[in-house]
Parts: structure tokens; C-alpha cells; sequence
């Protein structure tokens, strides 16, 4: 049979203007059958029957071609027995119905072949166009070394080609390896990098083609250096298994445990490990605390606005982790996939990770971690997710900070809530810490529990924001379009983000101190923008300073989210009145908002200027973070269009407490004592990318950033006198 349909192809092949010998489309419902129309080959040849030299068109009837028609979608292989009691029901030769179910096979084979090759067309027109876009944008090839146009010899148009192929393939493979192990249930295979001598600038053009996974796009050059820590090897999984299972168990016990393990404080506001109960309880695990290390170990429990099947999609997806906890996590990457979960879940995923963790601040070094991410369902709708560190794995690196056996316990609540428990436990060597820093970092208030569970709850707030539609369009300024609000959102959510991954001690940039090694000196860094829709090009100097106020946290925060009281210190809007034009709210407290301002210029002869600005706040820490945008662009995200080409340069606040307070850290109060602010801002200094950076663009940053930070030091202590 096989042997028959091969031939009849090949005689559709031999005349292109014919489907099948015999048969066409267009004759299909009259002439589908023949008495005998070839020698048959094969199973189907018949030994008594010999061939006619002639052949001869048989009509079926209507009635005849719809039975037989139904029948081959039940069964379109029919046997002996079958094709003699259809031809006697249907009064034809069984010989008849056996040519006409082979046609049929045969026709049905050439029209799935037709509308394969429509389909490799299109492909085909697909890759046809993306190879003249790839044309285009190599007729503009840059230097790597300089960043100027590329002469010949420098660069040849295969390696260029061949670098943006590399990148294309490379997250061609991420998605794939994905697909195939959330389908097949296999791990997903980690594969070799190819090593790039690639300069930062020609990191930038191929990062466009194909986006870095799982970091923040901020982060040039930073693909790099995360991917130089490798995945594990087979021989280390078994054990990466065991211990992934005894961290799962120890997290469960340090959740629900009290006393001796937890100490409560004499007020029962806070808790503190014993670190002998603990050593006595588990006395396994990742080993001794090495030396120069301290210990930090905190507990947070919170209610929380969102179902647990959501919030574990959060922690096992990197790039919604990092999105999420943007203000914590500056870099992060799965490194491999050990196990992808069961039943179309997360229950029994497994991944080795790294991550980057930060304050907002130049003045206290990131933490850098390598762990592996576990995954459990336990009964009664309740999930936990463990990290615990695999620093034993890599001995040439040495870190300066280590996971015990960390993460959260999340239980489902009615209504789409869930009651999350949160244990940080780490190791860490924290002397570099700048000493304004040192007794937020020692409260566990910089990276512990409550620092995680309240930007949880922050974020959870601000993602039912998105999804509200009970939004009333009376208000003045309030966005009351879906559409709108949900793009406007997304566009303050990338500024946020972008704001956060460059205000820390990230390793994946260098910050350059100009004057001495005071707190309050102003630090820089330049980096080129090229390429990228979502910035202006040029080069860019970013410049942040981080600086003591002994006034409480809110009251800073209160003075810098006020559009009234922008012109007190807001040197770029040069006195003019600022105006709030929209307004979308996005949690509890009324800080928590994004707001469209315009600044009407005093100056009758220089164009208004529209500001995009955020504001968030919880019992740890507090942003103002905004930045220019462009009127028509704006007009744009506003009736629902695409905010990812919006160029954003952000700029802003972080505001934190100078320490651990009295309180039990409620929002409309955060903190007692000082603060701690770090002012960062972004400035294009130059819109050609190739310019070289001048002192004098860097003395103009470094003036504008100290006489921001003396106008808010007088306007915040004349307030508070």
C-alpha cells in the first residue's frame, strides 16, 4: 500500500497541472471512483485480477460518495470484510471501494503537503525580510573597540552577522529548552556560552535583537558576568537533590516553631533565632558558619492580595521575581532547570539559580548568591519555596555571603488571599557596609524577612491595581480607561525597575567617587545607550549620593511626592508651577500612586514639560522615582497604545529608616528616627553615543545633585524645626 501511495505521488508529481492521475479537485465529487485505474502494487495488488489496457472514468453517485466519505473519517484503512459489506450496501465492486479509499489517502496526503509548503512559504518570507533588517543594521556596524563606524578590516560582515546570530540562537534556546521541558518533564539542558570578546557597546546593539533573560534590561554587560558561573555538573545533582530536600524540611520547622528555637523581644514586635537551639535542631545542612561570617535571622507573617497558585509563578519565574522585588533583586538567572514540576505545576520544581540583592544605595555592597530553588505542595492548599546556597559546590569562589535554608510558606485564604510566612537566614561578611548604614543592616530591616514580605504586599496591591475596574471617572485626573491605566502602570513599573537596578553597589557597574570618602560624596557613572527604544541615545551620566536627615522617613517622603512642593527643590523645573494632570492609586496608603505632572514653565517661551512619577511606601523603605516624557508619547500610553517605546530616563529617591524604630513599623508612620535618602539622577549629556564624556558635563551633575541635596536638607529641617 505504502509502495502504491509513493507511486501515485510520484505520477502527481510528473504533471503539476493534475492533483493525482485521475483524480482532481474539482472533478472530485463526480469522478472519485474507477473501476480499475492502475496495476495496483503492493498489499493491494489483487493475483486474479489481471490489468485493463484501458482505463475508464466510473461516476459514483452522490449517495455513494457521502457514505463512503463518512466511513473514511471513522476508518479510512478498510479491510476485506469491511470494503465487500460497503460495496454491498452501496452496490459497487469491492475492487471499487478499495481504489476509491486509496485515491482518497492519496488525496488527502497531497493536500496536507500543500498546505505545508503555504506554511514553509511564509516562513520562508519571514526569514527573507528578518535577513534584510539584520542587512540594514550591519550597513551601520560600530567598532567594538571604539564604538565608531566599523572600516573594513575591522570588523568583516560575517562576524558581525555571526555575533547577532550567536545572541538570536542563544534565546532561541532558553525558549525552547523551556517548552520542551515543561511538555516532555525532562530537565532542561544547560549549554555551553561562547565567550565574546565583544566590547559593552556591541553587548548593547546585539542585546536588541534578543533581550537578556531573566535580568533587568538595565544592566550592560551584566549577561556576562552572570553567565560566568556555570551550571552544576551531573555528578553534584544528587546531592544538590538532598540538600534541596532537608533545606525544604528545615523551612517548614523554622516557619511553624516558637520558643527555644524563636526568641520574642520583651514587647513581641520582633523575634531573634538562637543560634545554639538551631544548631542543636539541625544539626546537618550546609555546615559550620565560616570565620569572619555573622549570622542574620528574621521571620515575617503577612496577609497578602493574591492566590497562591500566583504567588508560586512569582518565585519560580525568574523574570517575575526580579520584576516583583525589583527593589531587592538587581540581577538574577536560572542557571538550569534540575526539575520542572509535576501535573502541569510547580510541585516538585527544582532549579539552580544566581541572584544579585541590594539596598538602594552606593554605600552597601549587593550580596551574591548561588543556590538552588525547591519547590513543594504540602496538604491543604498550602506551597513553600526553598533556597538554600551551593557555595560548597564552586570552592575556587569566595563569597562573602551565604543562604541557609530560606524562603516562604505560603497558605491559601478564601476569597483569592493567602497568609505568607517568610524566613530570611544568611551569612554574611557585612564590613564594607558604610557606617550610616550599619544598624539598618544589622536589624535585619535592609535585607530581612519584613524588608521581602512588605514589598510583597506592596506589589500585591499594586498588581490588584492593574486589574481593578471599579474605578470611578468622576475624580479629577483619575485614568478611568482600562486600557490607559493598565499601559500607564506597565511604563511607571519599567521606570521603577530601571531606577532600581542602577541606584545599588551592583558588580554589574562601577561607580567613581569624586571628592574624598565622605557618606554624603557623589558618585558617577557613565554608560552608553545605543539602540534601545526605551531610552534616548547618547551617553548617559548617572550620579547618586546617599546622605543622613534627622527627620523621620515619612515626612521626607511626604515633601518629595508632592507636586506643591516640587519647586523647592527641583532645579530642572526652573520654578514653574507644577500641576498633577492624572492620577492612578495603587495601594492602601495614598503614597502609593503614579502620577502624569506638568510643569508649566515660567518662561512664556520654553515649552511645558510632562514628568512621569511614582511613589511607593511600606514599613521598610519609601521611593519617589520619576522622570521626562515626551507629550505625544504620553498621549499615546494614555489611550491604551505600547509604553515599551516610551524613552525613559529615570530619576529619584530612596528613603529608608536610619535604623530599627520603637514601632511595630505601620505604614502611616514609617519610622521614628532619621532617614537615610539616596538622590540618584540620570542625564543625557550627549545624544551621539560615540562623544567622548567632558569633565565639564561631569561637574555640571555634580553641582546640580549637592544643590539638590541642600535644598531638601532646608526645606525638610526648616519643616521639622
Amino acid at each position: 500500500m505504502f509502495e502504491s501511495h509513493h507511486h501515485l505521488l510520484d505520477m502527481a508529481h510528473k504533471t503539476p497541472e493534475n492533483e493525482m492521475d485521475l483524480i482532481r479537485d474539482d472533478e472530485y465529487e463526480s469522478k472519485s471512483g474507477t473501476d480499475i485505474m492502475e496495476a495496483p502494487s503492493g498489499d493491494d495488488q489483487d493475483p486474479n485480477q489481471r490489468p485493463n489496457k484501458k482505463k475508464r472514468y466510473h461516476r459514483h453517485t452522490q449517495h455513494q460518495i457521502q457514505e463512503m466519505e463518512s466511513f473514511f473519517k471513522e476508518c479510512p484503512h478498510p479491510d476485506d470484510k469491511q470494503r465487500k459489506e460497503l460495496g454491498r450496501r452501496l452496490g459497487l465492486e469491492p475492487l471499487q471501494v478499495k481504489f476509491w479509499f486509496q485515491n482518497k489517502r492519496t488525496q488527502m496526503k497531497a493536500q496536507h503537503e500543500r498546505h505545508e509548503n503555504t506554511q514553509l512559504r511564509t516562513e520562508n518570507e519571514k526569514l527573507r525580510a528578518e535577513n534584510i533588517r539584520y542587512k540594514e543594521a550591519l550597513s551601520n556596524a560600530t567598532c567594538p573597540n571604539c564604538g565608531g563606524p566599523a572600516a573594513i578590516g575591522e570588523m568583516s560582515f560575517d562576524e558581525q552577522h555571526l555575533r547577532i546570530e550567536n545572541a538570536r540562537l542563544r534565546e532561541e534556546i532558553d525558549r525552547i529548552s523551556g517548552i520542551a521541558a515543561k511538555y516532555v518533564g525532562k530537565p532542561m539542558l544547560s549549554y555551553p556560552h561562547l565567550p565574546t570578546g565583544a566590547s559593552r557597546s556591541l553587548d548593547l546593539g546585539v542585546g536588541n535583537f534578543a533581550p537578556q533573560t531573566g535580568m533587568t534590561g538595565e544592566i550592560y554587560g551584566a549577561a556576562d558576568l552572570l553567565r560566568s558561573v556555570s551550571g552544576p555538573t551531573d555528578a553534584d545533582k544528587p546531592m544538590i537533590i538532598e540538600l534541596a530536600v532537608a533545606a525544604m524540611e528545615e523551612l517548614i520547622r523554622m516557619a511553624q516553631s516558637g520558643e527555644p528555637l524563636w526568641i520574642p523581644s520583651t514587647d513581641n514586635s520582633a523575634e531573634t533565632l538562637s543560634e545554639e537551639e538551631y544548631v542543636r535542631t539541625f544539626p546537618r545542612g550546609i555546615g559550620p558558619k565560616p570565620l569572619g561570617m555573622k549570622s542574620e535571622a528574621s521571620r515575617e507573617s503577612a496577609v497578602v492580595i493574591m492566590n497562591h497558585i500566583n504567588l508560586v509563578e512569582i518565585l519560580m519565574d525568574v523574570n517575575q521575581w526580579s520584576s516583583v522585588f525589583s527593589s531587592i533583586v538587581s540581577r538574577a538567572m536560572t542557571l538550569e532547570v534540575l526539575s520542572t514540576g509535576v501535573a502541569g505545576n510547580y510541585n516538585g520544581a527544582l532549579q539552580v539559580m544566581t541572584a544579585e540583592f541590594q539596598v538602594p544605595s552606593p554605600l552597601v555592597p549587593t550580596r551574591e548568591n548561588y543556590f538552588v530553588r525547591y519547590c513543594k505542595q504540602h496538604g491543604d492548599g498550602t506551597w513553600a519555596v526553598v533556597d538554600v546556597s551551593l557555595d560548597n559546590l564552586r570552592p575556587s569562589s569566595i563569597s562573602r555571603c551565604r543562604r541557609r535554608p530560606s524562603g516562604c510558606l505560603i497558605q491559601e485564604l478564601p476569597n483569592g488571599y493567602s497568609k505568607v510566612t517568610w524566613i530570611e537566614h544568611v551569612e554574611v561578611d557585612d564590613r564594607a557596609v558604610h557606617s550610616i548604614y550599619k544598624p539598618l543592616v544589622n536589624s535585619g530591616l535592609a535585607f530581612g524577612a519584613r524588608r521581602w514580605v512588605a514589598t510583597l504586599d506592596r506589589q500585591c496591591e499594586r498588581l490588584a491595581s492593574v486589574l481593578a475596574n471599579n474605578i470611578s471617572a468622576g475624580d479629577v485626573g483619575v485614568i478611568s480607561s482600562p486600557e490607559g491605566r493598565k499601559s500607564m502602570l506597565k511604563l511607571a513599573e519599567r521606570m521603577v525597575m530601571s531606577f532600581c537596578t542602577g541606584v545599588g553597589a551592583s558588580t554589574a557597574h562601577t561607580w567613581t567617587t569624586l571628592s574624598g570618602s565622605g557618606a554624603d560624596d557623589v558618585r558617577v557613572m557613565t554608560r552608553k545607550s545605543m539602540d534601545d527604544p526605551g531610552r534616548p541615545p547618547g551617553i548617559v551620566l548617572s550620579a547618586a549620593t546617599s546622605f543622613w536627615l534627622p527627620v523621620p522617613p515619612k515626612r521626607v517622603f511626604d515633601f518629595l511626592r508632592d507636586e506643591n512642593s516640587r519647586s523647592e527643590w527641583d532645579i530642572l523645573s526652573n520654578g514653574g508651577l507644577v500641576q498633577e494632570m492624572a492620577h492612578i492609586a495603587n495601594g492602601r496608603d495614598p503614597g502609593n500612586s503614579v502620577s502624569l505632572l506638568r510643569v508649566n514653565s515660567a518662561n512664556s517661551s520654553q515649552s511645558n514639560m510632562l514628568i512621569l512619577q511614582e511613589s511607593c511606601t511600606d514599613s521598610t523603605g519609601s521611593y519617589v522615582i520619576y522622570a521626562p516624557v515626551d507629550i505625544v508619547a504620553m498621549n499615546v500610553v494614555l489611550s491604551g497604545g505600547d509604553p515599551d517605546y516610551v524613552a525613559l530616563l529615570p530619576s529619584g529617591f530612596a528613603i529608608l529608616p536610619d535604623g530599627p524604630n520603637d514601632q511595630s513599623g505601620g505604614i502611616p508612620e514609617v519610622g521614628s528616627g532619621g532617614s537615610l535618602l539616596t538622590v540618584a539622577f540620570q542625564i543625557l549629556v550627549d545624544s551621539v553615543p560615540t562623544a567622548k564624556l567632558s569633565l565639564g558635563s561631569v561637574a555640571t551633575v555634580n553641582s546640580l545633585i549637592k544643590c539638590t541635596v541642600e535644598r531638601i536638607k532646608g526645606a525638610v529641617l526648616c519643616d521639622g524645626a
